[in-house]
């Protein structure tokens, strides 16, 4: 009997009650997704998990409450409407011990949806540009359906699937979701410059995708031999490799590799990953375990932040109590790097928000998710230069932090500090 099936016979295997993942960024098999949300009328109390997804998520759509709740263990845009509206929830958890909640049955799963490239003369298909933690999910998973599509590039690592392992398969011919990044504005750019001064040549570099990473890697230019082991990369990733800057020789693990959980990008980033032995997708399990990031020399963390208090500590996850996205791989590489020969973690984010309020804060706001301590964080980064918090007092730390807040917001910051530490 042929696994070839269409999209809406293959997810009738769907059952009231069951759990079910979703592969996620640029692979959301969003065929089978539509057609597991059109037999919402059948299904009931159907838990849908994932990470980051693209496109649409009808599942969380209010109509369809009583057939599916989202258990996410990141929250996207598509989703956060119904998780803030208790349509769905947020699983805190680091992404390194993702694949380990479904290895280790704390969130056994009934069926994995999933995208990958078409087999090959062997039988095996790929993940491609998202292993992360798919691949926990296809070995887990009691019953996986998979979405096959010519435009998934084949990659190299741990997400090799035969087609033993896949149920049913459902072929399509769907462009994969594209994102490009805006060119980064006057005071991203002098984040981006600021994070550059504490790179060294040699280091092996974590960031993810936006205008602050994107910055970044623009102001990377003159470095050499600086190496990738990162969660996900994009577009700015493969300018660097294509002018030699990114080479991958000093790393201790993977030398000469670029290795990642996934990728987001545009097409370039698909085309450059396919079928290039360079580059490794590996399971986020390992990636992002903190004894093998610290393996590799001057790993140099570069993550974002949605407020930092005056004492360090990252709010990264939350505005207040809404919820905006999840704790991700920050607390991972922020740790791995700090334990890295020469490594450093560092914190960048704009001093203000688009209304001009302050992101440096005298106390987070109320219900604020504290995704990194204070004991973890090494370096604040703002356009107005470089905190460096490590084996500083409290008093100290806030000092520093004021000094690149934003000129409009300094006097208030500067009264906090004398009320709370008598400076």
């Amino acid at each position: 009997m042929s696994k070839y099936k269409t999209a809406d016979e293959a997810v009738k295997i769907i059952k009231s009650g069951d759990r079910v993942f979703v592969h996620g960024v640029s692979a959301t098999p969003v065929q089978l997704v539509e057609a597991m949300t059109r037999r919402h009328n059948e299904l009931k109390h159907v838990e849908v998990v994932h990470l980051h997804t693209e496109g649409p998520a009808p599942y969380a759509d209010p109509e369809y409450k009583d057939s599916f709740f989202v258990n996410a263990l990141f929250v996207g845009a598509n989703v956060r409407k119904a998780i803030n509206e208790g349509r769905g929830d947020y699983v805190p958890v680091f992404l390194s011990e993702v694949p380990n909640l479904f290895r280790n049955k704390i969130m056994p799963l009934d069926v994995a949806l999933i995208h990958v490239s078409p087999p090959d003369k062997h039988g095996y298909c790929s993940l491609g540009v998202s292993v992360d933690a798919t691949v926990a999910a296809v070995q887990t998973s009691k019953y996986v359906i998979a979405q096959v599509n010519p435009n998934m590039p084949r990659t190299h690592g741990d997400g090799l699937i035969h087609v033993d392992q896949i149920n049913a398969l459902v072929e399509v011919d769907d462009a994969l979701p594209e994102q490009t990044v805006p060119e980064p504005d006057e005071a991203e750019l002098r984040i981006g410059q600021f994070c550059a001064e504490l790179i060294d040549d040699g280091a092996t570099l974590q960031m993810g995708i936006g205008a602050i990473p994107n910055a970044v890697l623009k102001s990377l230019t003159n470095h050499k031999n600086l190496g990738i082991h990162t969660e996900m990369f994009s577009d700015g990733v493969i300018e660097l490799v294509e002018k030699g800057v990114i080479t991958g020789k000093k790393k201790k693990i993977h030398p000469g590799k670029i290795v990642s959980g996934f990728v987001m990008g545009t097409r370039k980033t698909y085309d450059f990953i396919d079928d290039n032995p360079a580059v490794a997708m590996l399971d986020i399990a390992y990636i992002n375990d903190t004894a093998v990031i610290r393996r590799n020399p001057k790993v140099t963390a570069i993550n974002s932040a949605v407020e930092v208090d005056l004492t360090g500590q990252i709010c990264a996850d939350s505005i207040g109590t809404y919820q905006y996205s999840g704790v991700g791989g920050q607390m991972d590489f922020i740790r791995g790097a700090s334990l890295s020969p020469g490594g450093k973690p560092i914190i960048a984010l704009p001093s203000v928000t688009r209304k001009g309020i302050s992101r440096i804060v005298p106390h987070l706001k109320e219900g604020a998710g504290v995704v990194t301590t204070r004991a973890h964080v090494h370096y604040v980064v703002t356009e107005f230069g470089i905190a460096n918090l490590y084996g500083k007092n409290m008093g100290q730390r806030a000092e520093e932090l004021v000094n690149i807040a934003h000129p409009d917001h300094r006097e208030e910051l500067s009264r906090s500090v004398r009320d709370r530490f008598g400076k």
